[in-house]
């Protein structure tokens, strides 16, 4: 029987989950795929699900990918089938690649033309950047082998239809920082007995800017941002700490390791000029995403068959959690237009953001031509 997928989509929207433990999500796809006799393995990674269709070798498999998870906001869209659960929203367009993907492995089940083997990957906490490592570090491409593997992400502001992709380089890393500034704390009146974190901090934050003029060559995107300022003093008391958090992006590992050297070289030094100290922690959160040229041809290919597509995209700021498969197997990421207009194009992760229901049937039709292609 025909599945309503605009429905579907919607009724993920209207139930969204977040993190590596998707319930509910799971269990409605595997549900599905199950019934149109896909051969279906659950709880890979947390709740993630990998659905396989086997109609060739192992060694020609291809691996299919769509993130499930939603994010901790508060929806703000007024639709029909907004959210129920408060505080949880699919403002990324996730409940969308999950159907597009769905749509598309159900379609490709009574394709008898097709001849290869594909697995489809539904994966959660892609959002926290904790979804994909957790998925291979539980055998995904040794239980399913694969020999190369491809994602899809919708892109407000383009228009249903348009995809967009790049080799090389295309999202960047996320990296995460802590400064904790010890000082000592005091009476407001009386600054000159204590040692005052705040004024390390504010000196601090001004001096990190200098990492990426004068520490990072032009050639090369960086970005340092102070994102959060929090101290423990109050109107007429100096704080004795002052934490400062905040998020680096790039494209190389040697720009994430000039940003975190310089970093922890310039806090001691201030702080020692301003008699505190400083104790810097450095994370990564997202690695860089970089598509590989030839599997680029491919996807570029496989939406050329559906739509119109640029190849010569540059390289985008924000971070994805496909980038750890594409650690593993060469493949390559693509956007595809969610909409010019209103929700639509809405940035995402923005409160008033909606998928657009019209691009579920496009998205559908590039991973069915993406399996068809050599």
């Amino acid at each position: 029987m025909p599945v309503d997928l605009i429905a579907f989509r919607r009724d993920l929207h209207a139930n969204p989950e977040t993190g590596i433990e998707l319930p509910r999500t799971a269990a409605k796809v595997a549900d599905m795929l199950k019934a149109a006799g896909l051969e279906v393995t659950q709880g890979v990674g947390g709740h993630g699900v990998v659905a396989t269709l086997r109609r060739g070798s192992d060694n020609d498999a291809i691996g299919f990918r769509a993130d499930m998870d939603a994010l901790p906001i508060t929806e703000d869209t007024g639709l029909p089938y907004q959210s129920q659960n408060f505080g949880v929203f699919h403002g990324c367009g996730h409940d969308g690649h999950t159907t597009m993907l769905l749509g598309a492995a159900l379609a490709l089940a009574e394709d008898t033309a097709l001849e290869r083997t594909v697995h489809f990957i539904f994966q959660p906490d892609e959002e926290n950047g904790t979804g994909a490592r957790a998925m291979v570090d539980d055998g995904l491409f040794d239980r399913f082998p694969m020999r190369a593997v491809y994602g899809l992400h919708n892109w407000p502001g383009a228009e249903v239809g348009q995809f967009l992709t790049g080799p090389g380089p295309f999202f960047a890393f996320e990296d995460n920082f802590e400064i904790r500034i010890t000082g000592r704390g005091g009476h407001a009146s009386m600054p000159e007995i204590g040692v005052d974190p705040l004024v390390t901090g504010a000196a601090l934050v001004m001096e990190l800017q200098t990492i990426v003029s004068r520490s990072i060559a032009g050639r090369d995107h960086a970005v340092v941002s102070v994102t959060e300022f929090i101290t423990d003093g109050a109107r007429n008391i100096l704080p004795s700490h002052v934490t400062l958090r905040g998020d680096c992006r790039g494209y190389a590992q040697e720009v994430s390791d000039t940003i975190q050297t310089r970093m922890r070289a310039i806090a001691d030094g201030v702080a020692v000029t301003h008699g505190a100290s400083a104790e810097v922690g450095y994370s990564t959160s997202f690695q860089p995403l970089i598509n590989d040229a030839a599997h680029v041809e491919t996807v570029a290919a496989a939406a050329g068959q559906v739509g119109a597509v640029d190849t010569s995209q540059g390289r985008f700021g924000t971070s994805e959690d496909f980038a750890e498969f594409l650690r593993h197997r060469p493949g390559a990421f693509i956007l595809m237009g969610n909409g010019t207009t209103g929700a639509h194009a809405m940035p995402l992760h923005n409160a008033k953001y909606d998928f657009n229901d019209d691009a579920i049937a496009t998205g559908v039709a590039f991973w069915t031509a993406l399996a068809h292609m050599d």
